[in-house]
């Protein structure tokens, strides 16, 4: 059976006037305190009164006193009203400058890439700031899911978001292993992939990712097969450094096993270009300092990091 709910209007109208006047036990003086004259205060607990359903204060000509159900209710509502200042004042805190608890959802394979570098500078300038990383694929409802902000490929965040390139556009590149690479022909082209062990994601929506290609201006997708299927790209760059076949990799995930030479770039013609990795969040309109001064802190390093590849670029110029 429906039950119908009803709002209760103005709560709390005449607490703070109640308990002003049970602590002065004088209406005038609890008006000067308040800041308003003593009628305010007066009228304000006469209706506190009728809402209760009971006289609160004996009053005489000479002094003021509790009845008992003042006495009942005091003890009630003033720790209650005093737990309510204090949860406005720590609430006001946060609001006011850096602190608390910052979560961010990002993907495992950003967290040595991105995070690891700013962690620990964000953490020393921002001791009152509690960063916590959730480390996962899954496409969150940031606000849902009680997130302050995400990391994710550009492609894959919700238009009414606010996004922040974290990354310059980037190829996603097809890698193997030299020694898979010695026991079959490289790819040369996209339909030769039939011939090969394609290592394949499964996105958060449970369905598996095609590979994506470009050839010539016509965008490709590629369905492959092969023995193995993971949930991000860290198992999969994983799987092809051992030689278990063929991956499909931002090419940033895969830069330090390619430099290495333990994988090889493969059908490089035909890779396509992801837009590059985004800080992303809700509102910039109620934007809390601790989210602010993240943000700001991931745009000075890259700037400092823009600013010092430009200066390494101008000096190999001068040489």
């Amino acid at each position: 059976m429906k039950r119908n709910f009803t709002i209760r209007q103005g709560a709390l109208d005449g607490v703070e006037a109640f308990l002003a006047v049970a602590q002065r036990r004088n209406f005038r003086r609890a008006a000067v305190e308040l800041g308003v004259t003593p009628s305010a205060v007066s009228q304000a607990v006469r209706t506190l009164e009728a809402r209760v359903g009971a006289a609160l204060f004996i009053r005489t000509t000479r002094s003021v006193g509790l009845t008992e159900a003042g006495e009942r209710f005091l003890s009630r509502a003033k720790p209650a009203f005093e737990e309510l200042i204090a949860a406005s004042g720590a609430a006001r805190e946060l609001g006011q400058r850096p602190a608390g608890l910052l979560r961010l959802s990002v993907p495992r394979a950003v967290v040595p890439i991105l995070l690891e570098p700013l962690i620990a500078s964000f953490c020393q300038a921002y001791p009152e700031v509690q960063l916590e990383i959730a480390a996962s694929e899954e496409l969150i409802d940031l606000a849902a899911q009680g997130f302050d902000a995400g990391i994710r490929l550009g492609q894959f965040i919700a238009a009414d978001m606010v996004a922040m390139p974290l990354t310059r556009p980037f190829p996603l590149v097809v890698v193997g292993s030299p020694g898979y690479l010695s026991r079959r022909k490289q790819p040369q082209r996209i339909d030769d992939l039939r011939q090969h062990a394609c290592l394949r994601l499964r996105r958060s929506n449970g369905a598996i990712a095609p590979w994506s290609f470009v050839d010539g201006n016509k965008a490709v997708e590629a369905i492959v097969s092969g023995p193995l299927i993971a949930s991000d790209f860290p198992t999969l760059l994983g799987a092809a450094v051992e030689g278990v076949g063929l991956a499909q990799v931002p090419e940033p995930v895969a830069a330090g096993a390619t430099k290495a030479g333990k994988l090889i770039h493969v059908l490089k013609p035909f890779a396509p270009t992801a837009p590059g990795v985004f800080l992303y969040y809700p509102s910039r309109h109620h934007m809390m300092p601790k989210l602010r001064a993240f943000v700001d802190h991931v745009k000075n390093r890259s700037g400092a990091r823009t600013r010092s590849h430009m200066e390494n670029k101008q000096t190999r110029g001068r040489r």
